[in-house]
């Protein structure tokens, strides 16, 4: 047995432990979303038309992560619209900041790995470069809007009688919570998968002005920006969203009874 085969089946066993039927559904929501993704690369390479395939998946992507990883439906449905939103704007942002850059591409720290390989495949980097971007956004963008949706819910159930600006305003609340922890985990996260290249970087005495000229690190940074400016822009969509839609809608209360809005 490997070691990746071994962690998931640890994985697996405590998803299941911890969320009983939830995790179960999140574990097979991340092994549907490792498939799409070997799916999408193979499509690519096969030479179908990238900005087709980027489109198809977006909503493939976030009903796997969203619906699968959630047990209230109310709670995928804002999810989802807040989401498909807020990636549609994000891809607008994430096209004008590829163009902008020019940074897609091969960097010379790949010179050595390609040595004897062509670095023409036919296939246009530039494209590849934005449907990664785009593809990098949505585990972010998903995971601020199921948690702005959860606890907009909840706070619901528990306060049938709570207000809908009322609603709006502890949105705002938790927004700030959740903007706090999602954009620290995605600068640790960058941080921890890049501290290797940094080190890299140093050791060769690469000045502050190559680094922020290096195609990696460039990529990689834009990534990290495109991710942050989704998070900031669902924490209040999702909000509104759900907010608006609570107010013309029942909403099951902890006894199972139903309380009019």
């Amino acid at each position: 047995m490997s070691t990746l085969l071994a962690l998931i089946i640890v994985l697996a066993i405590l998803m299941t432990l911890v969320g009983g039927e939830t995790g179960i559904r999140s574990f097979f929501s991340v092994l549907i979303n490792t498939l799409l993704l070997i799916l999408v690369a193979m499509l690519i390479s096969w030479g179908v038309n990238i900005p087709i395939i980027t489109l198809i998946f977006i909503p493939l992507k976030l009903v796997t992560i969203i619906y699968l990883g959630t047990h209230d439906y109310t709670v995928a449905k804002n999810s989802f619209i807040a989401a498909l939103i807020v990636c549609l704007l994000v891809s607008v942002v994430i096209l004008g900041g590829q163009w902008l850059a020019q940074a897609a591409g091969l960097g010379p720290e790949a010179g050595e790995v390609l040595v004897g390989l062509s670095q023409m495949p036919g296939l246009s980097y530039p494209m590849i470069a934005i449907t990664v971007a785009i593809f990098s956004t949505l585990g972010a963008i998903a995971e601020a809007a199921v948690a702005m949706s959860s606890g907009l819910l909840e706070l619901k159930k528990h306060n049938p009688m709570i207000t809908k600006e009322e609603l709006e305003a502890s949105g705002t609340a938790i927004g700030n919570d959740v903007l706090g922890t999602a954009m620290n985990t995605i600068l640790f996260g960058m941080f921890g998968s890049f501290l290797s290249l940094f080190l890299w970087y140093f050791r060769l005495g690469y000045t502050f002005g190559e680094i922020v000229n290096e195609k990696l690190f460039v990529n990689e940074a834009l990534i990290i920006m495109y991710s942050l400016i989704g998070v900031l822009l669902t924490v209040p969509l999702s909000s509104l969203l759900l907010a608006r839609g609570l107010g013309n809608s029942e909403v099951k209360n902890e006894n199972g009874k139903s309380n009019p809005n």
